[in-house]
């Protein structure tokens, strides 16, 4: 009997995983491997709320795997050396993956070469990037006729199924435990209260939603209810695919749901945008994608203003709030991270790569493509970017969105209290020095 190799990376689920389907209807034996890659220069390293996350789902995924028949080997090291070293190993005749987009292709592309057998398949996105094209064959650089374009062609698949059994292969796998990937600090003992990690919390979690939140979601804007989908780590680390959720909203749509629905799914679709923006720059988390903003006159970070940022103790209750549901539970609303990052770039003036560095580390569902793309569409200086001149007024949109104080009053526990402590800058005075270093990068006069 042949032996397959299955190469998992952001993809820890046995249903709708193509890779996985089609090693099990060959008939061959099946070795299931996921690689912990920290050395090779392309891969940039999980930051702590991700490896706690991977612990627990990779834990996950070997009960699910041994349950089936079969193992999950786990192995530590440059990719390079660690496949083709395992596909020795166990006599693999073939090797199957799903595909990545961002700057690890490049090793994709030469495990292809030099390894027997090997094939790639779409099980990450809708579509691959490089299919997804304007009318005149360049990516898109608008969300809007991007996410038309998808629409317009034909339904997603159907999810494929999970195998019924696996018929495994023996091999010498690392201790999940040696990997020392949960915190050294009881950082994250919060996080198991609002968490499952692997596939069967991320079709919970979904279950959920379509039963409570997606009737909910038109106020998917109000931190203060539980109204979105909390799917985001899931789909970052593949418990689940966008196919899967895709056709489970389709299933349970009324007329009455149907515009929830659609908004829902642009959310999944600002996701696929987000991949199609790394797929074509791979730098995406370091380098600005409109060139304007190299010019941009950032200055050294104000250490306390950082520190006041990060802790959540900078006197402006919105940005707070956040800041401080981030390091609970390693998550934060969306509107509330736009508010919280534009209060980071442009009342405090810090470079958007620092506060996006710091989400990749804190984030359970920090993610290659969104994170980056997130902070850059946040600073302006991304695809189909809000203006730089847009400046998220925090007490505003804690007026507007959270108006009972609800989570403000959840996370901040000094809250409307003489211990709450008074704002660090002025948000008129910032804005004013914000708008006048924009005007500085585009060669202009500052306003008066």
């Amino acid at each position: 009997m042949n032996t397959s190799l299955v190469w998992l990376r952001d993809d820890l689920r046995l249903a709708d995983n193509p890779a996985l389907d089609t090693a099990v209807r060959a008939g061959e034996r099946i070795a299931v491997l996921y690689v912990l890659d920290d050395e090779s220069p392309e891969v940039r390293p999980l930051g702590a709320a991700s490896r706690w996350w991977l612990h627990h789902s990779l834990h996950q995924l070997q009960n699910d795997i041994t349950a089936l028949g079969g193992s999950l080997i786990l192995r530590r090291g440059a990719t390079r050396d660690v496949l083709p070293a395992v596909a020795a190993e166990v006599g693999a005749t073939s090797v199957h993956w799903n595909r990545r987009y961002g700057s690890t292709r490049a090793i994709d592309t030469e495990l292809k070469v030099s390894l027997p057998d090997a094939h790639s398949y779409t099980g990450s996105l809708l579509h691959d990037p490089w299919l997804v094209t304007t009318g005149a064959g360049t990516p898109f650089k608008v969300f809007t006729p991007f996410w038309k374009s998808i629409l317009a062609g034909p339904a997603p698949r159907q999810p494929l199924v999970a195998p019924l059994s696996i018929v495994g292969v023996n091999a010498e796998s690392d201790s999940l435990d040696s990997w020392n990937l949960l915190p050294d600090r009881p950082w994250a003992k919060d996080f198991p209260d609002q968490w499952t990690p692997g596939a069967t919390g991320a079709h919970e979690r979904l279950e959920r939603f379509l039963n409570n939140g997606l009737a909910l979601y038109h106020r998917r804007d109000e931190p203060g209810i539980e109204s979105t989908s909390g799917l985001s780590p899931h789909l970052r680390f593949g418990e689940i695919s966008p196919y899967q959720i895709w056709h489970a909203v389709e299933s349970v749509v009324t007329p009455e749901t149907r515009a929830n629905a659609s908004r829902f799914m642009s959310e999944v679709g600002w996701r696929e945008f987000s991949y199609h923006q790394l797929f074509h720059n791979t730098d995406l988390h370091r380098r600005n994608l409109r060139a304007e903003f190299d010019e941009f006159p950032w200055e050294e970070p104000n250490p306390d203003h950082l520190s006041a940022w990060k802790k959540g103790t900078t006197g402006v209750e919105l940005v707070d709030a956040g800041m401080r549901e981030l390091w609970k539970i390693g998550t934060m609303h969306n509107r509330v991270r736009m508010v919280a990052a534009s209060f980071l770039i442009k009342n405090l003036g810090i470079d958007w790569r620092i506060g996006e560095e710091w989400f990749w580390n804190t984030l359970v569902d920090a993610d290659e493509a969104s994170n980056p793309a997130s902070w850059q569409w946040v600073a302006g200086s991304g695809y189909d970017a809000a203006p730089y001149f847009r400046v998220f007024n925090p007490e505003l949109q804690a007026t507007k969105f959270d108006p009972d104080s609800l989570y403000r009053a959840r996370w901040i526990e000094e809250y409307n209290t003489p211990l709450y402590p008074e704002p660090i800058v002025s948000l008129s005075d910032t804005r004013a020095r914000a708008l006048a270093d924009y005007a500085t990068m585009r060669g202009e006069r500052p306003p008066q």
